[in-house]
C-alpha cells in the first residue's frame, strides 16, 4: 500500500522538487557571475533590489554568529536531516492530500538547494534580492526561499480549506 502511495507521490514531488532546484541553482549562478562585485541594482523607486550576499546562517541569518563547528552540525547535517524526513513523510504518509504533498516538495525543495549551496560553498548561501518600502526592508533572500514560503502559503490555504469545510458541515447539520 505504501508502495503505490509513493508510486503516486513521485511524480507531483519530483517535479517541483527538481524544477524549484534547477530554477534556484541557475538563478545563483547568474547572481554569481553577473552581481558580485558590483554595487547593487534597484527597480520600481527602491521597492525591489538586486544584490550579490552570503549568508552563513538560516533565515535572516539566524545563527550566523555561531561557531563554525556548531553551525555545521546544525545547519548542514541537523538541516539536511530534517529535509530528508520530511521528503519522507510527504511521500509515504496516509494523511496527506495532494496539496500538501506540493507544500512540503516546495519546502523540501528549497531547503534542500539551500543546503546544496552550505555543502558547496563551506556553509554560505547565496542570496541576491530583497524587497521593500523606504526603511522597511526584507532581509537579502534567494528563490529558494520563496519556494520555502510558497510550501508554507500552501500548507496555510489548504488548512484554512479544512477548516472553512468544518465550518459550513457544522453550520448545516441538523440542531439536537
Amino acid at each position: 500500500m505504501a508502495d503505490v502511495l509513493v508510486l503516486k507521490r513521485l511524480p507531483l514531488f519530483l517535479s517541483v522538487f527538481v524544477a524549484q532546484l534547477v530554477i534556484d541553482q541557475w538563478t545563483k549562478q547568474l547572481a554569481t557571475a553577473h552581481l558580485k562585485g558590483m554595487p547593487r541594482q534597484s527597480w520600481l523607486s527602491d521597492t525591489f533590489r538586486l544584490e550579490y550576499a552570503t549568508n552563513e546562517g538560516a533565515f535572516l541569518s539566524l545563527g550566523a554568529n555561531l561557531p563554525p563547528t556548531l553551525r555545521y552540525w546544525l545547519l548542514t547535517i541537523g538541516v539536511g536531516l530534517l529535509l530528508l524526513g520530511l521528503a519522507i513523510y510527504a511521500l509515504v504518509s496516509k494523511q496527506l492530500v495532494t496539496m500538501e504533498v506540493a507544500g512540503y516538495a516546495f519546502i523540501a525543495s528549497g531547503g534542500f538547494s539551500n543546503w546544496v549551496d552550505r555543502a558547496r560553498f563551506g556553509g554560505s548561501v547565496v542570496d541576491f534580492m530583497n524587497m521593500g518600502l523606504g526603511s522597511l526592508r526584507t532581509g537579502v533572500f534567494n528563490v529558494a526561499d520563496l519556494s520555502i514560503i510558497a510550501g508554507i502559503v500552501l500548507m496555510f490555504l489548504h488548512g484554512w480549506q479544512l477548516e472553512r469545510k468544518k465550518k459550513q458541515q457544522a453550520a448545516a447539520a441538523p440542531k439536537a
